[in-house]
């Protein structure tokens, strides 16, 4: 099997014939090919070349257009800051719905008009053509509630859930618009997989989660499932106490950051959940040795057991030894799924 035949196996619940593997690499690959992390994230075609060689380089199962949380705030008017070598990032202080009264005025961006979605639809376009069908190809939207934060700026969106909770459900179901119009784009230029991120989601308890995030997720999940992409979702922080709500989404892939135990996950989430992770990327990953690195990464598969993709809990560090993430495929690459 090769990548893409390997990761739309196991979507469909196919049997496979190794572990797969699809770590979070973004300053990784920049820093790979040598180049500033800030032309990665402003040049489509820049990326396109760090997920590609990189991809090939460490022999991963899946590239993908993953650089920053900005590109949907950005084209939807908000300020972003850029960099020369780090991710783009919003500027909260000026945040686009600081004042709530603007959403009334917010209109919905064409993904393929504002330049930053544009030019991420262009990457996976461009992905397709390089990879061919040798790797999945995965492309990338914000979660509904972190792209509420994005637009209203976190703080105030965690203090909305109490003052304002009509607000928070208004925004999230323009989020979910966008991100659909958004994901059909880049579904149309060839993306397997729409990843979602929707990291804020990990700071609220399981009640306000399943009252303001979960059907928005849904809503979210089930469209992209209708476009026939696969669906990763991938909630940085510590999500222990989300992870029955999480099953109940349906996505063919869940990522599980360092914070959350893998035994603790599958036995919420039932036997035919597939689940990524979720090796410490700083201590166990950077931090480590090879031989560590596949002590750690056979540990997370003993606590997932069957259905299991190797990855770190989140992005593989810009500085881990090359070394150390050939350990983690090479795992992978020896295992039986």
């Amino acid at each position: 099997m090769n990548g893409r035949e390997r990761v739309l196996a196991l979507a469909a619940g196919q049997p496979t014939d190794r572990l797969a593997v699809m770590p979070v690499v973004m300053m990784f690959c920049a820093d790979h090919i040598g180049v500033p992390y800030g032309r990665y994230v402003e040049d489509h075609r820049v990326l396109v070349e760090a997920q590609v060689r990189t991809a090939q380089a460490f022999d991963f199962d899946v590239v993908s257009n993953m650089s920053d949380p900005a590109r949907e705030a950005a084209d939807s008017g908000a300020h972003v800051r850029f960099f020369d070598d780090q991710p783009a990032a919003i500027v909260e202080s000026d945040a686009l719905l600081a004042d709530k009264t603007s959403f009334a005025r917010l209109t919905m961006p064409d993904p393929l008009a504002g330049q930053r979605m544009r030019s991420a639809v262009e990457s996976i376009r461009l992905m397709r053509e390089e990879v061919g069908d040798d790797k999945a190809v995965m492309g990338w939207v914000e979660g509904p509630y972190a792209e509420a934060a994005d637009l209203r700026g976190l703080s105030a969106i965690m203090l909305d859930l109490y003052d304002d909770p009509g607000f928070v459900h208004e925004v999230s179901e323009f989020v979910v618009e966008l991100a659909l119009r958004y994901a059909r784009a880049q579904v149309d230029a060839g993306a397997d997989i729409i990843g979602i991120g929707d990291a804020a989601a990990s700071l609220i308890g399981p009640q306000l989660y399943d009252e303001f995030v979960w059907p928005h997720e849904k809503r979210l999940v089930d469209g992209l499932q209708a476009m026939g992409a696969i669906v990763r979702l991938h909630v940085c922080g510590n999500t222990s106490a989300l992870v029955q709500s999480m099953g109940r989404l349906g996505c063919e892939i869940v990522d599980l950051d360092h914070f959350t135990d893998l035994g603790v996950a599958r036995e919420a989430m039932g036997p035919d959940q597939v689940l990524l992770g979720n090796i410490d990327p700083v201590e166990a990953l950077r931090n480590s040795t090879p031989e560590a690195v596949t002590a750690a990464v056979a540990r997370c598969h003993e606590q997932a057991g069957e259905r299991f993709v190797v990855g770190a809990g989140c992005e593989v560090p810009r500085d881990t030894p090359a070394e150390n993430v050939r350990a983690m495929v090479d795992y992978a690459r020896t295992t039986s799924a």
